[in-house]
């Protein structure tokens, strides 16, 4: 599956559109995940994405298999899940092309922006044509050729069909491996997969693959008196007793044991865990607002501790899981803390704070996707990478969260992806110069407040004061205008990007009402 392995390299620029972010201070890396994770939702990032999945899927895997063959598209986020799988069937329909597309995540998805109501897997709104069916059994027929996945179906799913991937997500190590090699399922006829990656670097792909090609080795050993250690340091930090995880462990064992009895029983540990993180909060806000050091040490010490302890079960549990499969440590005291630690570690709401950032007046001006070509990545040559051990697990501390200018973080987001840009990249043609000569229109304000988004779409007049200016930008973007004027095609996708992406039709709505007013 690492034959036919295509790459594409994203850039883009962001503007602020007037708004004053040089003074606003953050802490950067959720400034930065916040950025990232905006850029991957944006409207125009996924329609991109999409066009290429579709194009691809029906020039090189289509015809595979005798027309049976199948694809799967990996995304980072169930977020990202709706909105792909929204977006896919949007421009599939518009297309008249004939392709069935499944979705699948755990849970609900709470999207405003896509609909009033959670998405779930048997949304009408997703899987229309489901009607009860799992997931596996209904892609496994000839109704459906592209899977979008989320955190699912990305290990042990077996379906021979498959023969194309879409990745865009963050992929490493064992990860990798196990994803790509959804690919690797034997089927009479099949003799090609194709990869398309909009994310990874094919080198890191290859060197993930290498570790576990043929024989992978350790470059030392995991230590399993680990466990003891940790256990002792949970245990010292005084947050429970031997008493109340002896009372989850009952319930938990108990074939008769009721949820109920389950909540009772950790309740007294979590609220006080949750009171006490609360107090400190508090605590700090008081400290600062006094100018009191001592208090302000005293309270983010507290903090801290509570959130390296959580941490801590976490790596507790990992730690055990592993190492319990290949060793017999004879301890049921062990093995108790593993179900009290995995039952209470959900209960703990603090450590997963995120620092708000605002980011409404962000504009994406430039977007491309660039296709690298693609590459045969050849297994067996070089060196591969050795497995490391884990060593030393809970010996973390809480780290100083680094601050930093929004403005220089969406500078510096822009120095990183800006690429290869041109005019042609520009979307700021779009959502200024097209969108700003729409918007002067007073014949198309009175028809975007008396008429639906769809019937305003549909309007002659709407379609005419495009090509107007469109025409009015050729001076100033003559690329991009006179495709547009040559090409019916693309003066259909400016009108779709201005009435579903940039807000034309609110916009005029919000212009006509301030026309009434004044």
């Amino acid at each position: 599956m690492l034959r036919n392995y295509t790459n594409y390299k994203l850039a883009f620029r962001l503007a602020h559109n007037g708004a004053s972010y040089d003074e606003v201070q953050v802490e950067k890396t959720a400034a930065l995940k916040k950025i990232m994770g905006w850029v991957r939702l944006h409207p125009y990032n996924i329609s991109q994405k999409v066009q290429i999945v579709v194009e691809h899927f029906l020039e090189f895997i289509a015809p595979l298999l005798d027309g049976t063959a199948k694809a799967m598209v990996v995304v980072a986020s169930r977020l990202e899940a709706v909105r792909w799988q929204l977006a896919i069937e949007k421009y599939i329909k518009e297309k008249g092309y004939s392709i069935g597309t499944l979705v699948a995540f755990s849970g609900s998805v709470n999207d405003k922006e896509s609909g009033p109501d959670d998405f779930t897997e048997t949304s009408t709104a997703l899987n229309p044509g489901l009607k009860g069916r799992d997931i596996r059994e209904a892609f496994n027929t000839g109704e459906y050729q592209i899977l979008l996945v989320a955190n699912k179906f990305q290990t042990g799913f077996d379906q021979p069909l498959l023969c194309g991937m879409y990745v865009d997500r963050r992929l490493a190590g064992i990860q990798a491996v196990q994803t790509l090699s959804r690919l690797n399922r034997c089927h009479p006829g099949k003799e090609d997969t194709f990869v398309v990656d909009f994310v990874n670097e094919p080198d890191e792909i290859l060197e993930a693959f290498k570790t576990f090609y043929e024989t992978a080795e350790l470059a030392g050993t995991t230590d399993p008196n680990l466990v003891f250690d940790l256990r002792a340091k949970l245990d010292a930090g005084g947050y429970y007793d031997d008493f109340e995880v002896e009372r989850v462990v009952k319930v938990e064992l108990d074939p008769n044991g009721k949820q109920s009895e389950l909540a009772k029983a950790l309740e007294p540990v979590a609220d006080r865990l949750l009171k006490k993180f609360k107090a400190a909060q508090n605590a700090l806000s008081v400290g600062k607002e006094l100018g009191d050091a001592s208090a302000i040490k005293e309270a983010d010490d507290e903090l801290n501790a509570l959130t390296l302890f959580k941490s801590d079960m976490g790596a507790f549990l990992r730690l055990y899981t592993f190492l319990s499969q290949i060793f017999d440590y004879g301890s049921t005291a062990v093995e108790k803390r593993s179900i009290f630690y995995k039952r209470l570690l959900p209960l703990l709401e603090f450590g997963r704070e995120r620092e708000t950032v605002d980011l409404s007046k962000v504009v994406l001006t430039h977007h491309s996707l660039r296709n690298l070509g693609r590459r045969n990545l050849p297994l067996g040559e070089g060196e591969a990478e050795k497995l490391q051990p884990m060593t030393g697990a809970g010996t973390g501390q809480v780290q100083e969260k680094q601050k930093a200018l929004l403005d220089e973080i969406i500078a510096k987001v822009n120095d990183l992806f800006e690429g290869e840009l041109t005019d042609d990249d520009k979307l700021v043609y779009v959502n200024s110069v097209l969108k700003g000569k729409l918007l002067e229109s007073e014949l198309l304000q009175q028809q975007a407040v008396n008429n639906t988004k769809e019937q305003f779409g549909n309007s002659p007049d709407l379609q005419s004061e495009l090509t107007n200016a469109i025409i009015n930008a050729l001076d100033a973007h003559a690329a991009m205008s006179t495709q547009a004027l040559n090409q019916p095609a693309v003066q259909a996708g400016l009108k779709d990007i201005l009435l579903n992406y940039a807000g034309l039709w609110e916009g005029l709505r919000k212009r006509a009402s301030e026309q009434a007013d004044r």
